[in-house]
């Protein structure tokens, strides 16, 4: 909850409560896709969803995320 409130709240435009719902719902996939986790060794969900799929596999087998 604090990453959410430090990374993206602060900084987001809340003009009304349609807008921050809006941007809100953002900030989470970001957040979910995209931003680093230290459980996750400082890597993003997709990247570490993405070698957990290709762990073990060639590169030309490795599935896309």
């Amino acid at each position: 909850v604090k990453t959410i409130k430090r990374d993206y709240i602060s900084i987001m435009p809340k003009p009304d409560g349609l807008t921050a719902a809006k941007n809100l719902a953002e900030a989470f996939e970001h957040y979910n896709e995209w931003h680093p986790h230290s459980a996750l060794g400082y890597r993003s969900p997709r990247e570490y969803l993405r070698q957990w799929a290709c762990n073990g596999l060639s590169d030309n087998r490795c599935l896309e995320i």
